[in-house]
């Protein structure tokens, strides 16, 4: 498993938390993916056989929000 932490702008809604958790919860792969409103991340728990950090990335951005940095580990 790896996890991976994206910085984002502050978010501005809650809708804006449950619509990114649960787009990235339906890629394969994901076992869990949490938005901290108020710290502007996001943390992903994922199979690294499954996707990759940057096809999660990719989902969080067609959302239209923007990362601002990211760690893999």
């Amino acid at each position: 498993m790896k996890n991976a932490v994206f910085n984002m702008e502050p978010f501005s809604c809650p809708s804006c938390v449950k619509k990114i958790e649960t787009a990235l919860r339906k890629v394969a792969g994901v076992v869990e993916a949490k938005v901290l409103f108020h710290a502007g991340r996001i943390r992903i728990e994922f199979d690294s056989a499954a996707t990759s950090a940057e096809v999660l990335e990719g989902v969080v951005t067609r959302l239209g929000y923007p990362v601002l940095s990211k760690k893999v580990s």
